[in-house]
């Protein structure tokens, strides 16, 4: 078998960009799999058409040297943007292999150790609020939800620390009393604070029992968690930003996380994600992948969830089935909190390429906050 095409699908579905990639080999048989870094989109599709070359003509079965190719290629070793294409290239491969064998992915990866992925919502809220939020939460509670996430306030375009942390403790507080104790709950910093207010707020919210507490640092810096980990009891996460294992190493080497944050589609696909899995493993760190993305990416998730014995929960923007469904037909199964196994070859989705956009117009960029003084912080 061998690569006759790849192409890449920007698609934009009023609330997220996505870019999918098709690989398509000279037995009739596909592979797709899902790009991250959404903003970025236009550099996103240059690079699918620059490894386009690369790859036409190769093996897809021969992942792991496709891999290989890739990231170390060229003189500067894979980061961010690239290792982005790579994520779907490699998952596009994946799924070939799964159908030309007639297995799912799982089964290529080690096979099942479990039958079912618990999962966590988005929950929203109106910003600053509370009610809003605790609505949500009682929603998703209602619906099935073994988890409820939330996240930083911010005021409109302003996030200025203090009050926002003041506002967070408030929220988890009226969180957990509405919910109960038997729900679990994700809050997510988004890499918005420093040292001194994350501090503060892990410190604050230990009360309420937080499953983990994701991202509170920036990203840049790991070494950062050195300082912040001895200082609070709450579970940390981290590692959504990250490209590679190179960057998971010292987090998880110095064992200053709980949860590890691995973006299928941004830091280096299935073949990357598996082998950052297995040296968690050995720190008994759990996966908490990060998936705020599309059903390529949710399907690709629950395949690694599946066979790998230290899952903690799979991160789920909104249910399977419920955006994209014409594009891509086949989604997981959604039930009472849970993903169900797929049976199906490969990935076990469809992508139907004649409901697919050549070009997406209305692509955007992510937005951007600002301090009181105007000057930028994380989004």
């Amino acid at each position: 078998m061998k690569i006759t095409n790849i192409e890449a699908y920007p698609i934009w579905n009023n609330t997220w960009n996505f870019v999918f990639v098709v690989v398509d080999t000279d037995e009739g048989i596909y592979g797709v799999g899902e790009a991250g870094s959404p903003g970025r989109e236009q550099a996103l599709m240059g690079l699918i058409e620059h490894f386009k070359p690369k790859l036409i003509g190769q093996d897809p079965g021969r992942i792991e040297h496709i891999w290989q190719s890739l990231f170390r290629g060229f003189f500067f070793p894979a980061q961010r943007l690239e290792s982005a294409a790579i994520s779907a290239i490699d998952m596009a491969l994946w799924d070939i292999k799964g159908k030309a064998l007639g297995v799912p992915v799982y089964d290529l990866l080690g096979g099942r150790v479990r039958d079912k992925v618990v999962c966590y919502p988005h929950n929203v809220g109106h910003q600053m609020e509370i009610a809003p939020l605790v609505e949500s939460c009682l929603e998703t509670k209602e619906k099935g939800w073994k988890f409820v996430r939330f996240g930083l306030p911010n005021d409109g375009e302003t996030l200025e620390p203090r009050p926002v942390v003041l506002t967070s403790i408030k929220q988890f507080q009226a969180v957990r009393e509405a919910i109960g104790d038997e729900i679990e709950i994700c809050f997510d910093v988004h890499t918005r604070l420093d040292l001194p207010d994350a501090v503060w707020l892990c410190q604050e919210v230990e009360q309420f029992r937080p499953f983990f507490i994701e991202d509170p640092l920036r990203a840049e810096n790991p070494d950062s968690f050195k300082t912040l980990r001895p200082r609070t009891t709450v579970p940390l996460a981290a590692g959504e930003q990250f490209c590679s294992k190179w960057e998971f190493r010292q987090l998880i080497e110095e064992e200053w996380i709980d949860y590890a944050r691995i973006d299928l589609c941004h830091a280096g696909g299935l073949t990357e994600a598996k082998k950052i899995a297995g040296w968690c493993e050995t720190h008994y760190i759990k996966l908490a992948l990060h998936n705020p993305m599309g059903p390529i990416s949710t399907a690709a998730c629950l395949h690694l969830n599946l066979c790998c014995p230290n899952f903690g929960v799979q991160e789920q923007a909104q249910p399977p089935g419920t955006i994209l469904t014409d594009l891509i037909p086949g989604q997981p199964v959604w039930e009472d909190g849970y993903l169900l196994a797929p049976t199906a070859p490969g990935l076990g989705v469809e992508f139907n390429r004649a409901s697919a956009p050549k070009e997406a117009s209305q692509m955007s960029e992510m937005p951007q906050l600002r301090r009181l003084d105007g000057s930028v912080t994380n989004w």
